[in-house]
């Protein structure tokens, strides 16, 4: 009897530990306590991050520069939404919105026909044009014959064999199709039809036929060979004329002036091939270029900008194009030497948020 009284105590004092824990005298904190404690704690970073809309902009690569002021602005203005920029060639997005089923909520194309032509009806039931450019030759005090080389024989500098220039890629950005247009145009301005032959159908598998007094350029397998070289995207070409890699490449003068502080240059070309000017519209129309995005007839440069039937934020998207054609987006993209249209010209079934805003087309 005596054993079994003084096991009794043993396990009652073993037990008695257990429940006092490590004996260091802190109240063991239940489930309901932790709860919350948590529930009122002050939110972190990240959870304050994490409850902000996302406002998805795809954009021309040439509008980096401005997109990236207007992300600054607009989240200034609505602080509860993240803005995300997503750069590339304009055909190229287009066709990731519309095949690859990537979302945007605001799309903004540095051709304004790509809307009509790509998105139209199924991605987008609206677009506006607000802004302007031109095609500029860029060059820097490293390129070879940069001494010589003048609005009047640029096409003779680019023909020498040493000297490596580039355009982008015309089955995914604008600017390298328009840099063909000008190649194209250039020989009639300059009254030699041997510019085109000479600089690109030599250099590459881009050729170029003619019927009723129309060029049409061939454009789908480039096939670029040196001293010819084409990338994706035509603000790419920027970092090689820096490098020295290259001596010269198209590029629209926004682009180039954005870039004069590392030493682009360029040259500026007559409005009747540089596709700035309304006034030589008819002439630009008689050239058009055969890409994997469809026929893409010579216009008068014009960005366009639409919020995707697809989008996750179409209100947001309302309001960030409401800005970009307001004054604090006309401020934006002169200042970058990008000349806004001034209203801007809205097409088809515009939203009511946006119609005091522009001119609609007639």
């Amino acid at each position: 009897m005596g054993f079994f009284l003084v096991a009794a105590l043993i396990c009652a004092t073993v037990m008695m530990c257990g429940c006092t824990g490590t004996g260091d005298n802190t109240p063991a904190v239940t489930p309901t306590e932790a709860s919350t404690a948590q529930a009122t704690a002050q939110p972190t970073a990240a959870q304050e991050t994490s409850e902000k809309s996302t406002l998805k902009v795809f954009h021309a690569g040439s509008l980096a520069s401005p997109m990236e002021q207007m992300e600054a602005a607009y989240e200034a203005e609505y602080t509860d939404v993240d803005v995300q920029l997503y750069s590339g060639g304009s055909t190229k997005l287009a066709k990731e919105i519309v095949e690859l089923g990537k979302v945007a909520d605001v799309y903004a194309s540095a051709d304004y026909s790509l809307i009509p032509g790509l998105m139209v009806p199924d991605y987008a039931d609206w677009y506006v044009t607000f802004a302007k450019n031109r095609m500029v030759l860029c060059y820097t005090d490293k390129s070879k014959y940069a001494d010589e080389v003048t609005a009047d024989n640029w096409y003779e500098i680019l023909g020498k064999d040493d000297v490596a220039w580039a355009f982008s890629d015309p089955n995914l950005d604008p600017c390298g199709y328009r840099s063909l247009m000008v190649i194209q145009l250039a020989e009639v301005n300059y009254n030699d039809d041997m510019i085109f032959d000479n600089l690109v159908g030599a250099r590459s598998g881009i050729s170029h036929s003619f019927e009723d007094g129309v060029a049409t350029i061939h454009a789908k397998d480039p096939a670029p060979v040196y001293p010819l070289s084409i990338d994706e995207k035509s603000v790419n070409l920027i970092a090689g004329l820096e490098a020295g890699n290259l001596d010269y490449a198209w590029e629209y003068m926004s682009v180039a002036e954005q870039n004069a502080d590392s030493g682009v240059k360029y040259i500026e070309l007559p409005e009747a091939i540089d596709l700035s000017s309304i006034s030589y519209a008819d002439a630009y129309a008689k050239v058009q270029i055969e890409t994997e995005g469809g026929m893409m007839v010579g216009k008068p440069i014009v960005y366009g900008a639409t919020v995707p039937t697809t989008a996750d934020q179409p209100e947001n998207g309302d309001k960030f194009v409401a800005m970009l054609i307001g004054e604090t987006g006309q401020k934006i993209m002169k200042d970058a030497g990008q000349p806004p249209i001034v209203p801007a010209t809205g097409f088809l079934d515009i939203p009511s948020s946006l119609s005091a805003l522009v001119e609609m087309s007639s």
